[in-house]
């Protein structure tokens, strides 16, 4: 099979028919769960493309490897939590009091790792050995940085852009980080971590913008 130049996310090519973006949702879906239930190492291509109900050969016209369709996930995780912290923004953020801002910011995140369960069961297997993922993360993390800066600068305008984005970035690694390791808890406790991460967060804030709603 002749190499071809990989797009984004390790994708041989991006889909530009509708028929084609729904094989590719499919063939992701089905990696998703066997990634999940079989673990990354164990789950094979031919598994992939066969739950899928696809050939390995229209498989292969997208992805070159199980790392590529990897990849693609990680990206479809990341735009799929910018989305939902998006509307956070969407529905006028400095009408809310600090204190329901926080709530929401967090809730959000913590509804996006518990409505997909399997970014944590995948993402710890391959923890560390996959470069292109830590890329991702990074660009990821860069981009909510960015954009929690910008609400930051609504909130107040006498914060510097340097301090939005020296705040935001201490929130969005340890917001994330927090979250993060919370998943491995006891459901109780899972929680209890939830609220004290609302509550370091709020602190935190508090100490640039005070308890205004601006």
């Amino acid at each position: 099979m002749s190499e071809r130049p990989l797009t984004a996310g390790g994708m041989r090519r991006k889909p530009r028919q509708a028929r084609s973006q729904v094989r590719v949702n499919r063939i992701l879906d089905v990696a998703e769960e066997l990634f999940a239930s079989q673990g990354y190492t164990a789950t094979t291509t031919n598994a992939i493309a066969a739950q899928a109900q696809v050939s390995i050969g229209s498989l292969y016209q997208f992805f070159p490897d199980k790392t590529a369709i990897l990849k693609a996930l990680a990206l479809r995780y990341a735009e799929m939590l910018h989305q939902q912290l998006t509307v956070i923004d969407q529905t006028e953020p400095t009408t809310l009091s600090l204190s329901d801002y926080v709530d929401q910011l967090i809730d959000t995140t913590d509804r996006f790792f518990t409505e997909h369960p399997s970014y944590h069961a995948i993402f710890m297997e391959v923890q560390g050995t996959i470069g292109e993922l830590e890329e991702i993360d990074e660009a990821t993390d860069a981009e909510l940085i960015q954009d929690l800066a910008s609400s930051l600068a609504k909130r107040d305008a006498k914060l510097e852009r340097a301090d939005c984005e020296a705040i935001a970035f201490v929130l969005v690694k340890a917001i994330g980080t927090l979250l993060w390791l919370s998943l491995n808890q006891e459901k109780t406790f899972r929680q209890r971590l939830v609220t004290e991460t609302k509550r370091l967060t709020l602190n935190y804030l508090q100490s640039y913008l005070g308890n205004s709603k601006k």
